[in-house]
């Protein structure tokens, strides 16, 4: 239902590529020398081999940068900047970190989602994203903050959560657990983000105003980055045509509906002496901000949040079911927890390697572009031009033997582990599921601790069952939702 801000850019990626275009991949020598690729002619490009593969995308991506001795390959397609896609842990050290200021979002990017997510910190390079993650890195690093996201957790785990599976238990009847999954993480953004309770969590109910608009926008932008030409968006938004007049309507309401809950928070702040909420929000309107610039933060914060750690989860409880030791081994350390407090559900770590071994084969952003500022040449000796979108495919990245070994399509968790039964340190290059170096998701703590509460509030009193045996379809245009939902049985655990 959701389309989250992180895989738009893809999406026009995959479409562009319907068009026109020819893979080369790389030696590792500076030459960066041809030796593998599809069929290709002229004009048509590999237009061919991508009919062929139009089923199997990411499948196909995944073999070609197998094949590929550096695991980049180079795409030319017609009427669009030369692409480097890479799933070269080095190159994506040296793309994030290493040379991260001449791999900007660029323009393509924050031109397609301008109207939607404005000034927002997900929309911006340079100073004005400087200025606003630091402030919100301090904000994130707060005790209060995170103290404020389990206490919201847990009254949206135990009034709603909770009571809903139960009464599916009860009844008996099919529920799917990617939909709740998903309601549930837009009910906790908000509450987090905006201070606010959607109640999209009771199913009774209809969709929220505001929770439609955000998947009408979403849905637009998604159009804008699937259009073969840009001019065609361009000129739809111009004239106020068709997608475009309609996400102009959906952004509108948007925004008046945050304006208004800033203008309601700024006067319960003023009405309490300056005294702030614990809410996101309210902490940005202390801090001498433009209230635009604040909306646009807080609806980044929104569009982050509200669908990766469902997507997350949906993949690990079906992972689960197919692996029953796995979670037998995450119930005993449930059972070995105190307290669902943040310190606690921190220190689980075999319910983490769980995570981090479901997001590996199954990352909720499949991949993610940057567009060079100048020439450069990348670690496998790729040269990059300027202008060139690079873009490094966090989906194929799990499935490289190189970075995972033979065993890399399996659903191991104990990869997570040393032998001393601690957390490995494993480099955020080979596993960039949160992005790496300064663009590192602020909130990755906190989604671990999301998803660690909700599988220890569902596990510890539920059994969850597929209705359907056979293998769900990965799905990543939609935050690598599940095609179909994740249909299931709950049924009461007998020790819960």
């Amino acid at each position: 239902m959701f389309l989250p801000l992180f895989l738009f850019f893809s999406l026009g990626f995959l479409s562009f590529s319907f068009l026109s275009f020819s893979i080369k991949l790389h030696l590792k020598s500076r030459r960066s020398t041809p030796i593998y690729g599809p069929s290709s002619y002229p004009i048509l490009g590999c237009l061919i081999s991508f009919y062929k593969n139009r089923h199997r995308l990411l499948d196909w991506y995944t073999d070609l940068l197998s094949k590929s001795p550096t695991q980049t390959i180079l795409v030319h397609r017609f009427g669009a900047p030369r692409t480097i896609v890479t799933a070269n842990a080095d190159n994506v050290e040296h793309i994030l970190k290493t040379n991260f200021t001449n791999y900007p979002k660029g323009q393509p990017f924050t031109e397609i989602l301008g109207d939607f997510l404005g000034v927002g910190i997900f929309n911006v390079d340079g100073e004005m994203w400087n200025t606003q993650r630091k402030l919100a890195s301090h904000e994130f690093s707060t005790k209060s903050l995170r103290e404020f996201v389990v206490k919201k957790l847990e009254e949206e785990v135990e009034t709603r959560l909770i009571p809903l599976l139960e009464t599916a238990a009860v009844s008996g009847r099919v529920l799917d657990l990617q939909d709740v999954l998903r309601r549930f993480a837009f009910d906790t953004i908000c509450k987090v983000s905006l201070g606010i309770d959607l109640h999209f969590l009771d199913v009774s109910q209809p969709v929220p105003p505001l929770v439609e608009a955000f998947d009408n926008a979403s849905q637009a932008c998604a159009m804008r980055g699937m259009a073969p030409v840009y001019a065609v968006w361009k000129f739809k938004r111009t004239f106020k045509l068709g997608s475009e007049s309609k996400l102009k309507e959906n952004v509108t309401q948007i925004h008046d509906s945050i304006n208004e809950i800033i203008i309601n928070k700024k006067q319960n702040i003023h009405e309490n002496g300056g005294e702030k909420n614990s809410d996101l929000l309210s902490r940005l309107l202390m801090v001498d901000l433009d209230d635009d610039v604040v909306r646009d933060m807080v609806i980044s914060f929104l569009m982050a949040g509200r669908d990766t750690t469902s997507s997350a989860l949906t993949w690990l409880f079906w992972l689960l079911t197919k692996h029953r030791n796995a979670e037998t081994e995450i119930l005993d350390e449930i059972m070995s927890i105190k307290a669902m407090k943040y310190d606690e559900l921190k220190e689980m770590k075999y319910t983490h390697a769980c995570l981090c071994e479901s997001m590996r084969l199954y990352p909720p952003v499949a991949w993610d572009s940057k567009h060079a500022a100048k020439d450069d040449i990348l670690p496998d000796g790729t040269r990059v031009y300027k202008g060139n979108r690079v873009t490094y495919f966090q989906c194929g990245m799990g499935r490289m033997e190189e970075l995972w070994g033979k065993d890399r399509l399996e659903f191991e968790a104990e990869r997570w582990i040393d032998e001393n039964g601690e957390l490995k340190t494993v480099s955020p290059y080979k596993f960039p599921v949160f992005q790496a170096g300064p663009r590192v998701c602020l909130g990755k703590d906190m989604a671990f601790i999301q998803m660690k509460y909700v599988l220890a509030a569902v596990l510890k009193r539920f059994e969850v069952t597929p209705v359907n045996v056979d293998k769900p379809i990965f799905v990543p245009l939609l935050s690598a939702y599940m095609a179909g939902g994740f249909n299931v049985r709950i049924c009461n655990r007998a020790n819960g």
